[in-house]
């Protein structure tokens, strides 16, 4: 298997000594991996890789390099898709499927209690008081109560389950913790005797033989294998959309002060989340989520305004990666409709509002220049080796035999909240479909 992210640790955790999995980065964890308050955006444990948002835009796109991946550098979120996310997945990929999956990963005091992914729950007093306030502004202008992001129903306000116990972020290595790993093994493609995978080739040259391949690099790093490997558009093994229409949440952070800047010393980044239709959309096409830890000591803390459900599409290739971020206008509009429930709800209570001013937000070409110049992305890409497209439903390679991935790229869009949570589903799906999905039970306590 390569890749050691969420996908691959809960896969890999799952199958035991049956697999070799081999992790481009250390399989040593630094501190700030463990802290959750810690989001590292930068270093040796990330990948960084180059991208632009929109065109002339450029940005440095994090990605978890190391045992755990993007799970041991994120903001430990822990929330499932929604039933409309996976009624577009085809089948193998359902809402009852995943909700399985996601079962069968937590231990949590509402759905699953027996998996080794901790999930807490904030409430009352372990609620930062940001997010608390963030809590009542909602409802006092009546967006309706959302207790449980993992239930399944319609869009609302909520506090956002974590992967977190006691301020450590629980990330997917710690929790699975695979028994054969490999660190420091960079795979530069995979190896093929005829149509079939076997084995993959190291970038150093080294070969390693196996009698079927797993891809988990992850998004950006299982498409960019694929054509390494002759796979992809126009590519000489299988001519497949490798890294075509690939789809991510274009996000902008509300910046805000607060007259209550009390430390929380076990809050994650965010606690709090108000998912809302602003385009027909009753799962919510849209997210404001309460940042209740400033991203500088002294600084304000931000609502974050992201677009879960864009018609822009992306393209990923070997040296690139184009967002095409908000080339519709029906994409601007409901981030401007984000970004106006925000300033309503820190007019209601949450804080003030620093930035933008009154007159940007009453005229929609000055809000569009101001969401531009302050344009980032979610990190939650998903869909350059799609289900369909690149692979069938048991997540196999088209074209070719013996090869599988296991990764948030085979989601054909990405889903309608965080796909953290989702990723480690994709594993424990994987691990079904190769018949392991109940193997080593005990594999971890996730403290």
């Amino acid at each position: 298997m390569v890749g050691g992210g969420s996908a691959g640790c809960a896969l890999a955790g799952r199958l035991g000594a049956r697999t070799l999995l081999l992790e481009a980065g250390p399989v040593v964890l630094s501190p700030d991996q463990r802290d959750v308050a810690s989001l590292p955006t930068a270093g040796p444990y990330n990948w960084s890789y180059d991208a632009e948002l929109r065109t002339g835009q450029p940005h440095v796109v994090p990605r978890g390099r190391g045992l755990g991946g993007s799970s041991a550098i994120n903001g430990a979120n822990w929330v499932w898709a929604t039933p409309a996310d996976a009624d577009g997945w085809g089948p193998g990929f359902t809402w009852a499927d995943l909700r399985r999956c996601y079962r069968r990963a937590e231990s949590d005091a509402v759905h699953g209690t027996t998996g080794p992914v901790p999930v807490h729950r904030p409430s009352g007093a372990l609620l930062h008081p940001a997010a608390t306030r963030f809590l009542d502004a909602a409802q006092r202008l009546g967006f309706p109560a959302e207790p449980d992001k993992n239930a399944g129903a319609t869009a609302g306000a909520g506090p956002v389950p974590s992967n977190s116990v006691d301020g450590v972020r629980v990330n997917a290595a710690m929790a699975y913790r695979p028994v054969s790993v490999r660190g420091d093994a960079d795979v530069d493609r995979v190896l093929f005797d005829g149509s079939r995978a076997c084995g993959v080739v190291l970038a150093d040259g080294e070969v390693i033989e196996a009698g079927q391949v797993v891809l988990a690099a992850g998004a950006v790093g299982t498409p960019r294998l694929l054509l390494r490997s002759g796979i992809g558009p126009g590519r000489p093994r299988v001519d497949l959309p490798v890294g075509q229409g690939f789809s991510d949440h274009p996000a902008v952070f509300v910046p805000f002060v607060d007259d209550d800047p009390a430390p929380h010393p076990h809050a994650p980044g965010s606690q709090a989340a108000l998912n809302l239709d602003a385009g027909a959309d009753p799962a919510g096409d849209v997210e404001v989520l309460a940042f209740v830890r400033p991203f500088a000591p002294g600084g304000p803390r931000h609502l974050m305004c992201a677009l879960q459900r864009p018609d822009s599409r992306g393209e990923l290739t070997a040296d690139r990666i184009d967002y095409h971020y908000l080339r519709t206008e029906h994409d601007r509009r409901r981030l401007r409709h984000a970004i106006r429930t925000a300033a309503e709800l820190l007019r209601a209570g949450v804080g003030r509002r620093v930035e933008p001013g009154g007159d940007v937000l009453g005229n929609d070409r000055a809000l569009d220049g101001w969401i531009a110049a302050h344009l980032t992305t979610s990190v939650h890409l998903c869909g350059t080796a799609a289900i369909g497209r690149v692979v069938d439903a048991q997540l196999r390679v088209l074209g070719v035999e013996g090869l599988r991935v296991a990764d948030t790229s085979v989601l054909p869009t990405v889903p309608r909240r965080g796909p953290a949570a989702t990723a480690v589903a994709i594993g424990e799906r994987a691990a079904e479909l190769l018949g392991a999905a109940h193997a080593r039970p005990d594999a971890a306590s996730g403290s």
